[in-house]
């Protein structure tokens, strides 16, 4: 088990300076600051932030590798056979917030756990995915994000992208909006059933997949001009997502309640939102079109 820990978390290194380079080329102008970190119960991580850049107004893209001698609440309540195990947990995650409305927000997500007890066979699996969520949704964009989805599970089976894809729109829904966050993407846990070898080729085809769907949106969109109304508009959608990740997200539930880093599991809160108390878009607005794609739908 220790060797598997040690391939994945190299590979996951790497992927966050990729991930970091291909950001900062579209950006053009800012550049992601490391921050190293420990946690006292074990392990640690590198956190990268970008501020203010001439696209992204904030972007993280953190790394860690983190132990325990016994798992937190959240995760024994979905897996009671794991309670009392020692596990540890490596991981990718990120959230970029761009300042022109019109450049969808992205988030992704690729991590490795394993659990072990004197006198039981170890437990592990991979998770992962990556969803998008747009205030001015173009359906140009939202195909190419899931056709390059749908292409990179392909050499998986043919089921692999409908199932991770219903499952992430099931997972990143706002029950008490009724509204799903964004137009989704790819969600998945518990994946082990393929053997290591496979799973990790999976995950490693998940991160790069995230840079070329995500880029090319990116570029596309960058430039579009944009003003104070395009700008509020963001700002209050951005409340929405500061709502599903404090009260669904069972990787901030896990961070915060395992002992994590605050900075770090926080840092996918966007800089700058606001509420506002009974807002209403204007009905035929292009902010009120928004609400046709916070609904599943085949995009491919």
């Amino acid at each position: 088990m220790a060797k598997q820990v040690e391939v994945v978390a190299g590979f996951l290194r790497d992927l966050q300076r990729r991930i970091c380079t291909a950001l900062e080329r579209v950006d053009g102008e800012g550049g992601f600051a490391e921050d190293a970190w420990t946690r006292q119960a074990g392990g640690g991580g590198f956190t990268r932030v970008l501020k203010n850049g001439a696209v992204f107004e904030q972007g993280g893209v953190n790394y860690s590798r983190v132990t325990g001698a016994a798992l937190p609440a959240s995760a024994t309540q979905h897996r009671p056979q794991l309670a009392g195990r020692q596990w540890s947990a490596c991981g990718v995650s990120l959230v970029i917030h761009p300042g022109n409305p019109y450049v969808p927000t992205a988030h992704a997500n690729v991590r490795y756990f394993e659990a072990v007890k004197e006198g039981a066979e170890p437990v592990w699996w991979f998770g992962g995915g990556f969803d998008l969520t747009p205030f001015y949704a173009f359906d140009e964009d939202c195909r190419h994000w899931h056709r390059v989805a749908r292409d990179l599970c392909a050499p998986f089976g043919a089921e692999v992208y409908p199932k991770y894809k219903k499952w992430c729109d099931d997972y990143f829904f706002l029950k008490h909006r009724q509204e799903n966050r964004g137009i989704g993407g790819l969600f998945f846990d518990d994946l082990n059933e393929w053997g290591f070898d496979r799973c990790l080729a999976f995950i490693k085809a998940v991160g790069d997949g995230f840079i070329d769907a995500y880029v090319p949106i990116v570029e596309r969109r960058k430039a579009t001009p944009y003003g104070e109304r395009e700008r509020e508009f963001q700002l209050y959608r951005r409340g929405r997502y500061v709502e599903f990740n404090l009260v669904y997200d069972r990787g901030t539930l896990f961070g915060l309640q395992s002992g994590g880093r605050t900075e770090s599991i926080l840092m996918s809160l966007p800089p700058r939102l606001r509420y506002e108390y009974g807002y209403v878009p204007e009905p035929g607005s292009a902010e009120a079109r928004l609400a046709d794609y916070l609904k599943p739908r085949a995009w491919v």
